[in-house]
């Protein structure tokens, strides 16, 4: 199994922006295969919808840095890691704006981005960007429209409903060929539709430990992935060519041995190649966070 890890972007870790290098650096040295970033923009003091189905946001998306410009910084860092979002907010941006941010990425890692895109949760993170909540998923459709376009075609040119590429020279594509691969996170029907329709990965999620009452989260994963699968090859696409990283998220009170022994089940019991691990809630400072990479990634593989 590949095991990666988020990047320090959120919670204390924010705080000491300058640590971001010297973290990627490390974890990559460590035996890191991927690095990560998320998208938060802001925590509403009274949220019209919580976190994770509670009625609270927590602290820690109180401070939140800019995720390409983290996964830039990853980039200039590192030789070897993947670097995915997991995920982009896909409909706060034009797509032009997010085609170029991406691109810069993947050409800085010489084609090491793995694309995450997701259409969120906050209400008021879409009041803050002037888009309508309710057109998130046709401008998510959208958005995956005019991405092709711009990664594939010179002149670009997009027309939809909600966005516009006019047509334009685009001299610099990525580096991954013919596109950077696109995953996508989703959980309800409509979303899951999309992910068999047009994605090249699913983006499922790990709570660990599982809340009291919530089902095992490897066992529902294990569950679900062939479906998902099927529904793919309904699409008239390759199933085995479809893949799926699992973010594996501890809560405060976990530890390392939970956090290996989920990556452990992940890969033996529901065939997840690929999963990476958010410190969000563990990691105070680098040193740190780089303690508990090290300290995963050793259990894990040795089990």
């Amino acid at each position: 199994m590949r095991i990666g890890f988020a990047l320090p972007q959120f919670g204390p870790l924010a705080h000491h922006p300058e640590d971001i290098a010297r973290f990627a650096r490390q974890a990559e040295e460590l035996g890191a295969d991927s690095l990560w970033v998320g998208d938060r923009l802001l925590a509403p003091v009274d949220p019209i919808v919580g976190y994770a189905g509670t009625d609270v946001i927590p602290p820690e998306f109180r401070a939140a840095l800019d995720p390409f410009t983290v996964l830039a910084t990853a980039a200039a860092a590192t030789e070897r890691v993947e670097l995915g979002t997991d995920v982009i907010n896909a409909p706060w941006y034009p797509p032009a704006l997010l085609a170029r941010s991406l691109t810069t990425v993947d050409l800085l890692s010489a084609g090491r981005l793995l694309v995450g895109l997701g259409s969120g949760w906050s209400p008021e993170e879409y009041e803050a960007v002037d888009v309508p909540m309710a057109e998130r998923g046709r401008r998510l459709d959208e958005c995956l429209d005019a991405l092709d376009a711009w990664w594939t075609r010179n002149p670009v040119e997009y027309r939809g409903d909600h966005w516009t590429v006019p047509a334009s020279h685009v001299d610099l594509k990525p580096a991954s060929r013919p596109r950077p691969p696109v995953y996508l996170a989703a959980f309800a029907p409509a979303a899951m539709r999309r992910v068999a329709r047009r994605a090249d990965g699913w983006l499922p999620i790990a709570v660990v430990p599982a809340a009291s009452g919530a089902p095992d989260p490897v066992a529902a994963l294990a569950e679900r992935l062939p479906g998902v699968r099927e529904a793919v090859e309904r699409e008239g696409r390759d199933p085995a060519a479809f893949d799926a990283i699992l973010r594996v998220n501890p809560s405060a009170d976990a530890s390392v041995d939970d956090i290996a022994t989920t990556l452990v089940r992940a890969e033996r019991e529901a065939g997840i190649q690929h999963a990476f691990v958010d410190l969000i809630y563990l990691g105070k400072d680098a040193d740190q966070a780089l303690d508990l990479v090290q300290r995963v990634l050793e259990r894990a593989r040795a089990s």
